[in-house]
């Protein structure tokens, strides 16, 4: 006898079911049955939909929607990771996979080439960031998402794919043919002296082995660049493997160091990580630079530099992400990422924010209640608090975007122009020497007028929303010619506006520039330049009496 698909799947769950029933049956306590009981009227519910919902369902997306919707009651991390998305999955841990080398994006509808990565197969094929796919591998993406174009530029390495691009400028599509390769990304995609005494790290992800490029990057500035000092930037770096955070801050202290220990429900499991191999420095002045994106294992490290009083953390508060997640084996290739324990760094305190009620927007830490808040000690006495997070022991807050930048980004106009002054300019100065000239940002005027470019200030949209009120609680006819004022003095003009947050949408548009021309590393040193935290850093490590008060046994340390 042949069964339909769905058929199949449901005589699967029936067999699951039966079997977790039978096993639950010899239990007697209430657990127990109620785990039984339960998972019945999942399978009678399923079996119920498959048989009687009007229309076809795909039980495979039933269930995924059932098991993601259970785990997302118990807290962001535990997930469920089908057969489909292991690859992506061991990317995110390892950093490698093996396709072109580039991230892709879709703007105004298309998909294009947002970044093609520096000596990988992309750009050595000679795509340019700016490029629209408009088939890979003989299927038009016209229809499809990045998810769907990226898993078509992936497979195996030494195999070629052709991809049909759209140049800028160029009437005509033409063929590229791409050898795939195993792409490992660089976790470390800047390295080098900010000046004649302080070096510079930036680690965007704790993937495998990581510390052996922050290991070499370390060696080198000191011993060939002079480095007395150091900036390790962690902003944005959203953790990774956790024994790669112990290796990391084992670099800068004793052997022996606790530095993080985890604790959870199954006790064996429970663990202290200490520093196991000799430092590579445990004096030199260190500033690490974290933001509301520095997460787990970023918070590991900031927090044991911390808490041990080994340097300075510099930025905002960081993410408030202190869970342990353990992968476990499930069905068909399956895994389950599940939370297993809680991180605690070397005072005591835990980094995870257990309030979900006050996160912000991107799911950082928010307002801490002070409730929710307890006390603990550096080694020199200093007092941090948990609540969540690791606050930074000198606070620069995030400099906030006009709305007319935010625009611009969001509307591609600056990735756009990039993209026109590069299919006109053959070459541009050095990362630390190019600017926006008056020249330059005149033609980027220009270049916005010509794309019809329309937006609204959070002024004059707040003000519509007081009209909307004043009308409806019949406010309005009183106060009309006020409100008519108001509106008259508060509308923008893009001439002015242009004009007024010209610093910062030429510090935008120098960055994406420099980036056509030098890429990553070069766009990093290209914001260098004017980097707030760096500023700060700087300025403390050039004060030796500055950065030894930071660890003053009197400090508080406490930001919300």
């Amino acid at each position: 006898m042949k069964f339909s698909k769905t058929k199949k799947a449901a005589i699967v769950v029936v067999g699951i079911f039966a079997f977790a029933i039978s096993f639950y049956g010899f239990k007697q306590d209430d657990k127990n049955f109620q785990i039984a009981k339960n998972l019945d009227i999942y399978y009678t519910l399923f079996r119920e939909l498959n048989l009687f919902y009007v229309d076809d369902v795909d039980p495979t997306k039933l269930v995924k929607t059932s098991i993601d919707k259970m785990l997302e009651s118990l807290d962001p991390y535990t997930n469920f990771i089908p057969e489909d998305d292991i690859e992506d999955f061991r990317f995110m841990t390892t950093g490698e996979y093996a396709g072109i080398g580039a991230l892709i994006s879709k703007q105004k509808g298309k998909i294009l080439i947002a970044e093609p990565y520096e000596g990988f197969p992309a750009q050595k094929s000679g795509l340019k960031a700016g490029d629209v796919l408009l088939e890979v591998a003989g299927k038009s993406t016209e229809k499809l998402s990045t998810e769907d174009v990226s898993a078509l530029l992936k497979g195996p390495a030494n195999k070629a794919v052709v991809v049909k691009v759209q140049r800028y400028g160029q009437k005509k599509p033409m063929d590229v043919e791409i050898m795939r390769e195993k792409i490992q990304i660089d976790p470390v995609p800047y390295y080098g002296m900010l000046d004649s005494e302080t070096g510079y790290i930036r680690l965007s992800n704790f993937t495998e082995n990581c510390t052996e490029r922050v290991k070499m990057a370390l060696i080198e500035l000191k011993e060939k660049h002079g480095a007395k000092t150091l900036v390790l930037d962690l902003r944005s770096n959203p953790g990774g493997l956790l024994i790669e955070a112990v290796r990391i801050a084992n670099l800068f202290v004793p052997k022996g160091q606790e530095i993080v220990s985890t604790r959870g429900k199954v006790k064996q499991w429970d663990k202290v990580y200490t520093a196991t191999e000799s430092p590579i420095d445990t004096i030199m002045p260190i500033a690490v630079l974290v933001n509301r994106g520095s997460a787990s294992a970023s918070e590991i490290v900031a927090g044991a530099i911390q808490d041990l009083d080994r340097g300075m953390i510099i930025g905002t508060r960081t993410f408030g992400k202190g869970l342990v997640q353990t992968t476990r084996d499930l069905s068909y290739n399956a895994k389950l990422k599940i939370t297993t324990a809680k991180y605690y760094i070397p005072s005591g305190r835990c980094i995870q924010a257990l309030d979900y009620t006050h996160r912000n927007e991107d799911g950082s830490v928010g307002i801490v209640p002070d409730s929710l808040i307890s006390k603990f000690k550096t080694k020199k006495g200093r007092i941090v608090f948990d609540g969540g997070g690791v606050a930074p022991d000198l606070t620069v807050e995030d400099e906030t975007l006009s709305n007319l930048a935010t625009n611009l980004v969001t509307g591609s106009l600056i990735f756009d122009f990039a993209t026109y002054y590069n299919s006109k300019t053959e070459k541009i100065a050095s990362p630390e020497e190019f600017v926006i000239t008056p020249e330059i940002y005149a033609d980027f005027i220009q270049f916005v007028k010509g794309q019809d470019f329309k937006y609204e200030s959070k002024t004059e949209s707040e003000l519509d929303n007081l009209l909307e009120v004043a009308k409806r609680e019949k406010y309005y006819d009183i106060s009309k010619d006020e409100f008519e004022n108001l509106k008259l003095k508060l509308g923008h003009n893009l001439d002015q506006d242009l004009e007024h947050f010209k610093k910062e949408i030429s510090e935008l548009l120098a960055d994406e520039i420099v980036s056509r021309y030098y890429y990553q590393k070069g766009a990093i040193k290209a914001a260098l330049r004017d980097d707030s935290d760096v500023t700060k850093a700087l300025d403390i490590l050039h004060k030796p009496d500055g950065y030894a008060a930071i660890f003053d046994s009197g400090r508080i340390i406490k930001a919300n």
